[in-house]
């Protein structure tokens, strides 16, 4: 880390180790912004859509359709950015194979299962415990229990000096080094009382200043990313700015992850703020507004398979199954119907005359089929 670097407008303050290397230490959030217009602007925007897709996840005759294929979507891009390349087929498919398959990214499909997990926890905890110390270390227990990475203490915060840097780094070569653990200590009890201000700040920006100062401490020794990115659905969740957990900004980070990272690093080291929240209110705006439109085109799709179907009783029966998971095989068909293995088939014949479903491969124990449609409306990259 080059003190050069770091200018007098960091946000935080250089701290030189026994060991010789020098670790940041962030100052207390809130900090000074100025309000232009361009900004304004842009809260403006970022408000709306959001407003516009919290409405809509309200006025959906069933919007818990939408939350498994969102929130597995969301698992999968996360935990790409963090070099993890199971694909949301990949998930799919796992989710309805016998337990004995093991596919050759079996460690990859097993992190972003994790990541289902911690976010499926985390909305189920959120109306009994706030947003909270205690809740994360809860998500990030969910999160890296049982996969590669384990052994980094899952669910409590590091003992030890972590950093920031490629495969290789040292505290002395490393791009970024956070707060030493006594510091880092300090530095997430500010940030605990900074999450529970009220009527500071508009929610937009401190929830943009919030995973920043997150990442900044970075109090797991593995796992930081992913526990940052869902902590802005928890947030806004919380603030109760959306009815139903639909938005998450991994698609936007993915799709500007060297602006995304260089804003962090300018943060730090010059203390601009405002770059970081004109681009994080962008990604907001962009997200919430392409998942309306999926949201929008899923649904279209429901209701004309549904009037397709309304005199095919089992058939039908499968649609809402679809939208959870796009693929589908004939044990899952008859386990979903409570029928045997014939009248399953029977059903699944029908969505493949209407083109509805198609086969799509076998596996050893049979034949499995997908919804192309209702899978390209949930993957479609954001443009």
């Amino acid at each position: 880390m080059n003190p050069n670097d770091f200018t007098q407008n960091a946000s935080g303050r250089l701290m030189p180790s026994p060991q010789g290397f020098l670790a940041f230490v962030p100052h207390p959030l809130p900090p000074k912004l100025e309000f232009d217009m361009g900004l304004a602007l842009a809260l403006s925007k970022a408000d709306a859509a959001l407003s516009e897709l919290s409405g809509l996840g309200s006025q959906l005759p069933n919007p818990h359709l939408l939350i498994a294929p969102y929130s597995r979507r969301e698992a999968v891009l996360s935990s790409r950015i963090e070099g993890t390349r199971a694909s949301l087929s990949d998930l799919l498919i796992d989710e309805i194979e016998d337990s004995q398959a093991k596919p050759e990214n079996r460690d990859d499909i097993d992190e972003v299962r994790n990541y289902v997990r911690a976010l499926e926890h985390g909305m189920q905890r959120l109306p009994e415990l706030p947003l909270s110390l205690r809740l994360i270390r809860e998500i990030h227990a969910q999160l890296m229990s049982g996969v590669r990475g384990d052994k980094a203490t899952p669910g409590e915060f590091r003992r030890s000096q972590n950093l920031i840097g490629p495969a290789g780094s040292t505290p002395m070569t490393a791009a970024f080094v956070p707060p030493p653990v006594d510091e880092m200590i300090e530095c997430l009890s500010d940030w605990e009382k900074f999450l529970h201000m009220r009527e500071v700040l508009p929610d937009l920006i401190q929830c943009a200043m919030m995973h920043v100062q997150f990442e900044t401490i970075h109090p797991f020794l593995d796992g930081n990313g992913r526990v940052g990115r869902l902590l802005v659905t928890f947030f806004l969740m919380e603030r109760g700015r959306m009815t139903q957990p639909l938005l998450y900004l991994s698609a936007f980070i993915d799709a500007h992850k060297s602006d995304y990272y260089d804003l962090l690093q300018r943060v730090r080291t010059h203390g601009d703020w405002d770059a970081w929240i004109r681009y994080f209110l962008q990604g907001v705006t962009e997200t919430a507004t392409a998942a309306g439109q999926q949201a929008r085109e899923l649904y279209r799709l429901r209701e004309q398979y549904r009037a397709q179907l309304r005199d095919k009783p089992n058939a039908l029966a499968l649609i809402d199954n679809l939208f959870t998971n796009p693929y589908m095989t004939i044990g899952r068909a008859a386990k979903l119907l409570g029928k045997t293995h014939p009248t399953a088939k029977a059903a699944i014949d029908v969505l493949v005359k209407n083109r509805f479903v198609k086969e799509v491969g076998r596996r050893r124990w049979g034949r499995f089929y997908v919804c192309g449609p209702i899978l390209e409306a949930i993957d479609r990259p954001l443009a």
